[in-house]
């Protein structure tokens, strides 16, 4: 459970606050009274949930790249944030074959840079470096990968944030070794999540925003992978696992600094398919969505993740079900595409995603 206690007032470093999940998380440490600080690029779509949902209205935002050294550490100087959110990156795997060293120089230098700005303070508590649930080895096996499994990647971007885990816990092992908590004080964790689903997301070549483009605009969506299986979550699901692990980073150091998984439950796990045809079902309107059977890059076929670890040591569990979790999304971009305040609609779902956790939020 999360405690809005803990995070009443303090400084908060989210970094990628201008992107589809940091946004999210922005707003939400904003409900529960944190004093929050966002480092990122400007918003890399029009529209984005950073404007639409006025994220930055309670907030200190810099807008500027991880990849400046002297900025990021400043930024830290600056805001002497307890508790720092690593989300910047360059998040898709098809811009990743087109651009693969931009990938890597976000997506490994970036977290080695925020890591070395961390290492360079001392007043940093708690950091949780976000990954991917791609950074495994995937060998198409169909068994739910555990954080001990081997990290891999065969795409730049999955190879990236295999990279990044890499890369934590190196300077996890030889700046902030648990053992020594109580000198240096700081616990490093990295989290990897399924694939975050909800309002806001308007990237291209995502499965949630084509279709959500397709259907307002009355078209069949094509799919590339019909029969890929991935671990659809809504995003506030693994944004609790984040706050959640960094409160028992900032509590208890020592005995949760490593990797964690968040994902969906053992049985809702889908198929891209399998998902739209629910999603098709919700949206009503003659929605339709058909096979593209061109040719396209690789990308994984089955991906599961194993969450009994969060589960067990964190108390974490997924509290929507795909089905929830789509009607939600739905829900959001129709509320948008009307003209609805899009701040309220945000604060309205993490407080009905808090009521059905049992979790109590503070505004």
């Amino acid at each position: 459970m999360i405690e809005p206690s803990f995070w009443k007032d303090r400084n908060v470093l989210v970094t990628g606050h201008t992107g589809f999940k940091g946004s999210w998380l922005a707003l939400w440490l904003q409900a529960i009274g944190a004093k929050v600080v966002g480092y990122a690029l400007p918003p890399r779509t029009q529209p984005n949930l950073y404007e639409v949902a006025g994220v930055e209205r309670q907030m200190v935002s810099i807008l500027a790249d991880i990849r400046d050294t002297d900025r990021l550490r400043g930024a830290l100087t600056t805001h002497q944030p307890e508790v720092v959110f690593h989300l910047a990156a360059q998040a898709e795997i098809l811009p990743s074959y087109a651009h693969p060293a931009e990938t890597y120089a976000t997506n490994v230098m970036g977290t080695v840079n925020l890591l070395d700005a961390v290492r360079q303070g001392n007043g940093v508590r708690a950091v949780v470096v976000v990954t991917s649930d791609k950074c495994y080895e995937n060998r198409e096996s169909g068994q739910a990968y555990r954080e001990s499994d081997p990290l891999g990647g065969a795409d730049p971007y999955s190879s990236s944030k295999g990279c990044a885990e890499l890369v934590t816990a190196a300077y996890r092992s030889s700046f902030f070794a648990p053992a020594d908590h109580a000198r240096h004080r700081t616990a490093i964790a990295t989290a990897r999540a399924g694939n975050a689903i909800g309002g806001g997301d308007w990237s291209e070549n995502r499965l949630i925003p084509d279709a959500m483009r397709a259907f307002l605009d009355s078209c069949p969506l094509q799919v590339r992978h019909p029969g890929a299986i991935r671990p659809w979550q809504h995003v506030l699901e693994p944004l609790a696992g984040y706050l959640i692990l960094a409160e028992r980073l900032h509590q208890q150091g020592n005995a949760f600094a490593d990797a964690w998984n968040f994902g969906p439950g053992d049985g809702d796990t889908h198929s891209v398919g399998q998902l739209l045809d629910v999603l098709v079902a919700i949206w009503g309107d003659g929605a339709t969505w058909r096979n593209d059977r061109s040719s396209h890059p690789h990308e994984a076929h089955c991906l599961r993740l194993d969450t009994s670890k969060a589960n067990s040591a964190l108390l974490w569990r997924p509290r929507w079900p795909l089905e929830t979790a789509l009607r939600m999304t739905v829900d959001w971009y129709r509320a948008h595409s009307s003209g609805e305040n899009m701040t309220a609609i945000c604060r309205q779902q993490i407080s009905d995603y808090c009521r059905t956790a049992g979790s109590p939020i503070a505004k």
